[in-house]
């Protein structure tokens, strides 16, 4: 499969115009045209309904959409492996959701890059989804998540237990109701669960979904909402938040996934650096 392809088909679904793709990939229209007509043809479907008005997926188009990005992915990741093969001697990389990288993996990638220098390191924040369709394809090498899949070929591990709490930095003599309600996304379970213990918020007046960062605003107005207690438990020691004991607390185990055929020797040290910094988390 030329990549070539690949790239000029989701370039195409992108921006769901011939013309557009065509004036992004610095080259003609007609060239554009050429390639996806190729790729269809090796295909034996249709992958755009074309109109006036543009370009779209047809639902083989929507299939294919995965596999084109996988193999962009995997090109990419070659051409980095073989570029960083003369400083160092493995490539790791690693994926979760943007509220598990801060405290957590920031602190691991950290413990690696000391204790494991040879072996260069690739992040990435994104949802359970995409990283579970990343490890399948062989493009991750571990992910830390809530609550995974397991599709054949891959190892789940436990870590810890994630609290998601509420707090507030409403003085403890204030009326309840005077601070602000924060609604902060922290994914896609904990908005369900959320939803469910809370009806009557679903719709607040501040929705954040920016995970931790969050928590400035947080600091500086009167509001309350739910954050990881690893987040605040400091800011309540020291008396800049207050935990809200009445309202629930919302409990996520943490998982790291990764492969099941894998070179042990290679993992167990990184593998082994991330527990102890979980544990170090209680």
């Amino acid at each position: 499969m030329d990549i070539i392809l690949a790239r000029t088909f989701l370039t195409v679904a992108d921006t769901g115009s011939f013309i557009e793709a065509a004036r992004m990939m610095n080259v003609t229209q007609s060239t554009v045209s050429a390639r996806i007509k190729g790729l269809e043809d090796s295909l034996g479907r249709p992958l755009f309904d074309r109109s006036n008005h543009g370009a779209t997926l047809t639902s083989a188009g929507n299939q294919f959409q995965k596999h084109a990005l996988a193999m962009v992915r995997v090109w990419q990741r070659a051409q980095l492996e073989v570029g960083l093969s003369a400083q160092h001697r493995d490539h790791l990389t690693v994926g979760a959701g943007p509220s598990l990288w801060d405290g957590l993996l920031i602190k691991w990638v950290a413990w690696l890059r000391q204790n494991i220098p040879d072996i260069a390191v690739s992040a990435s924040a994104a949802s359970a989804r995409d990283l579970t369709q990343r490890l399948v394809e062989g493009t991750l090498d571990l992910a830390v998540m809530y609550r995974p899949t397991q599709p054949p070929g891959l190892a789940i591990e436990y870590l810890f237990d994630e609290e998601i709490v509420q707090v507030s930095n409403q003085p403890g003599g204030a009326k309840r109701g005077q601070a602000e309600y924060v609604f902060v996304d922290w994914g896609h379970d904990f908005e369900l669960d959320h939803a469910a213990a809370y009806p009557t918020q679903v719709q607040t007046g501040l929705n954040l979904d920016i995970g931790s960062a969050a928590l400035d605003f947080l600091l500086a107005n009167h509001a309350s909402g739910y954050f990881p207690l690893r987040h605040v438990k400091g800011h309540i020691a020291r008396g800049r938040l207050r935990l809200n004991k009445r309202a629930r607390k919302f409990v996520y185990p943490v998982f790291m996934v990764y492969p099941q055929a894998r070179d042990e020797e290679a993992y167990e040290p990184i593998l082994a650096g991330l527990r102890a910094t979980a544990a170090n988390l209680r």
